[in-house]
């Protein structure tokens, strides 16, 4: 199993004890695979809850950017929800889980197809 599988296999285990998700793997595998190579980078392959600016790029740079989603209140509400989801009390939010979450929250997985 290579590095890659490792991580998705983590990100699914968080998926299910973290957030009580049972995560579609295909899809799971598309968006870590859509996050590049920033998985690897232990800084870069978590995202901060509790830091503005780093929701503020999970918005721009993800939910606006990349899902194409328009501006407005109800990306930060979905953000937010995503956080508490997966536990505000949890240092490591991985990045490829939050953004799993985004992507079944809007319904977006297509962008994935």
């Amino acid at each position: 199993m290579g590095k890659r599988d490792e991580l998705i296999e983590k990100y699914a285990a968080d998926l299910r004890e973290k957030c009580g998700v049972e995560p579609d793997m295909d899809l799971l595998r598309k968006v870590t695979i859509g996050c590049g190579p920033s998985i690897y980078n232990a800084d870069a392959s978590t995202v901060s809850g509790s830091d503005p600016a780093e929701l503020e790029t999970v918005k721009r740079n993800f939910l606006i950017g990349k899902l194409g989603l328009p501006d407005g209140p109800e990306l930060d509400k979905a953000i937010d929800e995503a956080m508490e989801t997966y536990g505000r009390s949890n240092r490591s939010k991985y990045r490829a889980v939050v953004y799993y979450l985004l992507v079944k929250r809007f319904g977006k997985e297509a962008v994935y197809g």
